[in-house]
């Protein structure tokens, strides 16, 4: 059931193991180390220095966001000794009989420290009755109990549950964030990292630090000398080459569907995920259509993009008018309907027709 953080960082150790290097050795180990989710920070680091604690929190927010990191965090800006941190994964530990023994354990004191402290990670994979004998402790909880429940889906929480928590909304990291913590860690590792590699490693996290964290770790396996390039990283990642997406929207630009299949399908022939190339492809229609509508911006592009990228993106913002709200929209719909498609590379093809047919 319940289970000290380093023995349960021991269990999660399969396969993986090598992709979850990056993760444990750079996981924030106090409140100044955290990136991304300075609205949490400075209400926990207050409360910390005024002594004015909860009894229940609970942390929401998308996955690899860091709410068992700050959940540690926490516990050891208490003074919480390592014998006194549980953690408990409720996707594996959801029935009744699991948390009446976490509430037997709740009973007893802490072996050195001021407080125990429970941390539910995947909490809303609780079943009811599970709900109903946890309530009964956060309704009344010992002087020396702390909880953290961490949640990826909020309203799978009970209210009842809710209401008797302090609770922290965790907010996805800034695609700027991932790729400056990117090439932190790889300069740390002794790794020459392009940043346009680290753009495409930022990019592929999808707003996650332990998937970027994961991508960067199966990038580094593959560099010689230290050096990484942006083509080397798109080789891990099944990224295409540049050209082939300036040249898919180039073909966006002309209404010439049959040129841009012809581009999909010979990146996708090349070993390119189709949700790669299409996630790529949207990121880039978005940058013609903010240097259309708001030039201002370009100063913040030239951070994401190389200057040929930029000047190509540019020039399409004056010239492609075929690239538009509407063809982002659908290549949104594309995106997000390419895991459940029979075939991944349909959801393109249909927003394609649909776009400029």
């Amino acid at each position: 059931m319940a289970k000290k953080g380093s023995d349960r960082e021991r269990d999660a150790l399969p396969a993986g193991r090598q992709a979850m290097a990056l993760y444990r050795t750079y996981r924030p180990m106090q409140f100044a180390d955290v990136r991304g989710q300075e609205q949490v920070v400075s209400v926990l680091e207050a409360a910390v220095k005024s002594g004015n604690i909860a009894h229940a929190y609970l942390f929401a927010g998308g996955r690899g966001t860091g709410k068992t990191s700050m959940a540690r965090i926490l516990a050891h800006a208490l003074g919480t000794g390592e014998q006194d941190i549980y953690e408990m994964d409720a996707a594996s530990n959801r029935g009744i009989d699991e948390i009446r023994e976490l509430r037997d354990g709740v009973a007893t004191l802490p072996f050195e420290s001021t407080y125990k402290f429970y941390i539910i990670d995947e909490a809303h994979a609780l079943t009811k009755d599970a709900w109903g004998a946890l309530l009964k402790t956060l309704e009344e909880p010992p002087a020396h109990v702390i909880f953290v429940l961490a949640t990826t889906e909020l309203d799978r929480v009970p209210e009842t549950i809710v209401s008797r928590c302090q609770t922290f909304a965790f907010k996805k990291p800034s695609h700027e964030t991932l790729k400056k913590m990117v090439l932190d860690i790889a300069k740390k590792e002794g790794a020459s990292l392009e940043p346009a590699g680290a753009e495409l490693i930022a990019l592929m996290g999808e707003g996650s630090f332990r998937d970027t964290q994961g991508i960067l770790q199966k990038v580094l396996t593959i560099s010689a000398d230290g050096t990484l390039t942006e083509e080397e990283v798109g080789k891990v990642v099944g990224a295409p080459r540049g050209g082939l997406v300036n040249s898919f929207l180039t073909a966006l630009s002309a209404k010439n569907i049959e040129a841009a299949l012809d581009v999909f399908h010979k990146a996708t022939g090349g070993g390119t995920e189709p949700k790669v190339f299409i996630l790529l492809a949207v990121t880039k229609v978005r940058a013609v259509l903010l240097l259309r509508f708001a030039p201002r911006l370009k100063e913040e592009l030239a951070g994401q993009f190389g200057p040929d990228d930029l000047a190509f993106l540019q020039n399409l913002s004056k010239t492609g008018m075929a690239i538009n709200a509407a063809l982002l929209a659908e290549l949104l719909t594309a995106l997000i309907e390419t895991n459940r498609a029979p075939l991944p590379q349909i959801p393109l093809e249909l927003a394609l027709y649909r776009a400029l047919g």
